[in-house]
């Protein structure tokens, strides 16, 4: 079976600097919007398990690897909903049963988001079609 992903996808620059850009905004988002179930270590989680699965969900989807479609829709609940719950039912059961009903909305988006911007395999500059 072949791999879906490789360590140097993951470590593309592009793709580390958009990471990098993404958690920051969570990050200022929790200052500016405050939210009871906003901080800073759970944009962090959640941003590093969306990186790890989001290429994923999208290219078994988008490229029709079926095998791996089952760890892409757990990949989508863990970085969605999984990561959230576990942390909040740590942290602060109340912030989890007043805000879990409506953040998933926001984390399907982002998640999505996040899938079709790091679905592609490549450098920086195949990605903006320069490569010769």
């Amino acid at each position: 079976m072949q791999a879906i992903v490789s360590i140097k996808d993951y470590l593309r620059p592009w793709k580390l600097f958009t990471l990098f850009c993404g958690i920051g905004l969570l990050i200022i988002g929790s200052f500016v919007m405050p939210a009871i179930d906003w901080d800073i270590p759970i944009s962090f989680i959640m941003g590093l398990a969306t990186y790890i699965f989001a290429p994923i969900t999208a290219r078994s989807l988008f490229r029709r690897y079926w095998q791996w479609l089952p760890l892409g829709v757990f990949g989508a609940w863990l970085s969605i909903d999984g990561v959230y719950w576990a942390y909040w039912a740590w942290q602060n059961p109340y912030a989890l049963d007043a805000m879990r009903s409506i953040q998933w909305q926001t984390s399907v988006c982002l998640y999505g988001l996040c899938a079709c911007l790091w679905y592609k395999d490549c450098s920086l500059k195949a990605l903006l079609r320069l490569k010769k």
